[in-house]
């Protein structure tokens, strides 16, 4: 069954910051190379933030310019200003629960409508967003265990993907919508989106179909 059609690659090559975008990109066994593959850590300061954190990852929801921001310096000080003393770690990926993501237009349907404008899909930092074939409508966790083609690219959808408050920041703009959290908190279960792990490393191009894998496997 095809579900739709690769419409944007993202990768973030620094964890809470800025994406990078690409027309395609190899998947490997562990994610997307250089996706999350730095991150920032609370050394000290002043803040809450910065207390409560010691020694733990500096997060967009600490500091709702990251996600604004590509450049490591103007990220440092960015959280300076916030009471926070950070530095930049190097490892290998910096994932929250999955090495993919993966966010389907359909999916935010409900939410514009209530919202009264298109919420912006980049608002949730997936590495894969897709636009629905005509009649796609499974929901997320209707996913979960189905094993999926994209490209050369042979995953398994493993989890529905929570929310936080970084969804309510704009992609672009300074100000915040927290109606957006809100009503997927309400309406729905908190999620927004799919995480997925690697089955066969390949390549993933703009324009590729994402379908159900119909032999089940790999």
């Amino acid at each position: 069954m095809v579900i739709g059609r690769l419409d944007a690659i993202r990768r973030y090559p620094v964890k809470s910051l800025s994406p990078e975008r690409l027309d395609a990109v190899e998947v490997a066994a562990g994610g997307i190379p250089g996706d999350r593959a730095e991150a920032f850590f609370v050394r000290g300061g002043s803040s809450s933030v910065a207390l409560s954190r010691e020694g733990k990852p500096y997060r967009g929801k600490d500091n709702d310019r990251l996600h604004r921001i590509g450049d490591t310096n103007a990220a440092r000080a960015s959280a300076a200003e916030h009471g926070a003393d950070v530095e930049l770690r190097e490892g290998e990926h910096f994932f929250d629960d999955a090495p993919v993501s993966i966010l389907i237009d359909r999916w935010l349907d409900d939410l514009s409508a209530h919202a009264g404008y298109q919420v912006e899909w980049q608002r949730f930092r997936p590495n894969f967003f897709v636009r629905a074939a005509e009649g796609f409508a499974q929901s997320e966790s209707g996913l979960v265990g189905t094993v999926l083609q994209l490209g050369s690219v042979t995953m398994r959808a493993t989890s529905p993907n929570a929310r936080c408050v970084v969804v309510t920041y704009h992609p672009e703009r300074p100000e915040n919508d927290p109606e957006i959290l809100r009503y997927i908190a309400q309406h729905r279960e908190n999620i927004m989106g799919i995480y997925c792990e690697v089955l066969q490393p390949g390549v993933a191009r703009v324009g590729d179909e994402l379908k159900t894998n119909e032999r089940g496997v790999a």
